[in-house]
């Protein structure tokens, strides 16, 4: 397997440096691409985790609490948690009505207001998924324009040598492959994140729409007509 053999002897440090301008190019895009996207999946995968923790807690407080003054109190302590945003919604809405006619008499706008927290804390832990996203679906394309790259100068090498020899072509080729396999690199974390921590958002978004209704059921109980 000569082109093996060839391929072994260049170490990926002399890969890059030996590349052309453009794949070189192309390595680094996909570097940073890389290099953003885990930054992205540590962030998030802390912030899901501290979500997930700070929820329990916190709910475990609002069905021990005896009424919707105390769970305001109590929710300062969980600013991490997303139930807390919705509470807090729900809580100014209930004020508010309180206030003006003394009773709830309008819970449809309560209901509202809960899906409009909801909605707020989804779009919070959404935020920068898009690049995940993005990482996944561009980042093979980018690798295989730099594998065309590094075909067209193997093509290139074998012009010059005059020759099929397998080493005149094996710089442009491990080239290619290279390209490919940093296209990849970059792709496969970000798709498996962006799949997991898709589930990870339906889950707290299903866990938020259930306190929305332990919430009605609450307000329900301490304020009926």
């Amino acid at each position: 397997m000569p082109f093996i053999g060839a391929f072994l002897q260049l170490s990926i440090v002399e890969l890059v440096l030996g590349a052309s301008l453009i794949s070189k190019f192309v390595l680094a895009i996909l570097l940073i691409g890389s290099l953003l996207s885990w930054t992205i999946i540590f962030a998030k995968w802390s912030q899901f985790k501290s979500a997930a923790e700070a929820n329990a807690t916190f709910l475990r407080a609002f069905r021990k609490a005896p009424n919707l003054d105390a769970v305001a109190v109590a929710a300062e302590q969980f600013n991490k948690a997303p139930l807390t945003g919705v509470f807090d919604f729900g809580y100014e809405e209930v004020v508010r009505q309180i206030k003006s006619k003394g009773q709830i008499a309008n819970k449809i706008a309560l209901e509202r207001t809960l899906q409009l927290g909801i909605s707020e804390e989804i779009t919070r832990l959404e935020r920068s998924m898009s690049w995940l996203a993005t990482t996944a679906t561009v980042s093979p394309f980018v690798g295989l324009f730099g594998t065309v790259l590094g075909i067209i100068n193997a093509f290139q090498g074998l012009g010059s040598a005059g020759n099929a020899s397998l080493r005149a072509v094996a710089p442009g080729i491990a080239d290619a492959l290279v390209a490919t396999a940093a296209g990849l690199a970059a792709a496969i974390p970000a798709a498996i994140a962006y799949n997991v921590m898709g589930h990870s958002i339906k889950e707290i978004a299903a866990r938020m729409e259930d306190f929305a209704l332990e919430f009605l059921n609450l307000t329900e109980r301490h304020f009926e007509e």
